[in-house]
């Protein structure tokens, strides 16, 4: 058996991102040989990919590139955190990224398809998850257009690449106003830009609940209208941005009177979080 160095094992750790025992194992294999070492693991890892299919990958980064009228947030997902912060899983998101920018794509589903390299995005994937050993995965894909855009990503480990990431579409010119909304929805996580884009299916649930609680309270059957308004009201500002209290706003107004006071108003917005 050949001897391995840890200065060898730690070298083709730090290029492929791949674990201590899987590095050490192809090294002794290769008999020292790194360039040898990289294709048995590549021959390994595909092997593997089926195995690894069940298994949580709950770290990653989340990564963003603007163009002209729009930009395109990803979400890479990983196992561990050693792997969310190696510099090739962190060039296989920007090598990703460009490609799925490249084709225009909007969906999961187009971005898994775009070409790269010679490939597809998914074959792109496929490849490194083989070399470096861990269940990796385009988890979300979105895409916002407007005249002006707003990028804020969010590390939530110093240590580790952005987890959080928001891009706001917006028309307008105060784009220090744009970005500190979207400071504001990678905190408070809306789900949609105003009440009117809420579901009525959803809207009707709600209402529902809270009359069948007011009920239940004892309130007066002559003012259960007015009181399940309020609370419908209350459940808008939990779930529509324009309706929120911006987090941000020493005045603590809502989002949308903080963007017209800016001059701008915010016509889309997408939020990534890694494992959310």
């Amino acid at each position: 058996m050949a001897a391995v160095s840890m200065a060898a094992v730690k070298e083709l750790r730090e290029r492929l991102g791949a674990g201590m025992v899987d590095s050490k194992n192809a090294l002794v294999e290769a008999e020292g040989d790194i360039e040898k070492a990289i294709e048995i693991l590549r021959l390994k890892g595909l092997k593997g990919v089926a195995k690894r299919g069940d298994r949580e990958a709950s770290e990653g980064l989340v990564a963003v590139r603007q163009s002209e009228g729009a930009a395109t947030m990803i979400e890479l997902v990983c196992e561990t955190d050693f792997v969310a912060k190696n510099e090739k899983f962190i060039a296989l998101a920007d090598r990703v990224l460009d490609a799925i920018v490249a084709a225009n794509a909007t969906t999961l589903e187009e971005a898994l398809a775009a070409p790269a390299e010679g490939k597809t995005v998914a074959d792109v994937i496929t490849d490194e998850a083989a070399i470096i050993g861990e269940r990796i995965e385009l988890r979300k894909v979105s895409r916002v257009e407007a005249p002006g855009t707003a990028v804020y990503l969010h590390q939530t480990s110093k240590d580790l690449p952005p987890q959080i990431g928001v891009v706001v579409g917006y028309e307008g010119d105060d784009a220090e106003a744009a970005l500190s909304i979207a400071r504001h929805i990678s905190f408070a996580d809306p789900l949609y830009l105003s009440r009117e884009d809420v579901p009525e299916a959803d809207v009707e649930k709600e209402r529902a609940l809270v009359t069948e609680i007011s009920k239940n309270e004892g309130k007066p059957e002559a003012a259960l209208p007015k009181i399940v308004e309020g609370r419908l009201t209350a459940f808008f500002k939990q779930v529509a941005l324009n309706e929120q209290v911006h987090a941000l706003d020493a005045d603590k107004r809502e989002v949308k009177k903080v963007a017209e006071a800016a001059g701008i108003a915010v016509t889309g917005f997408a939020r990534s979080k890694v494992g959310a």
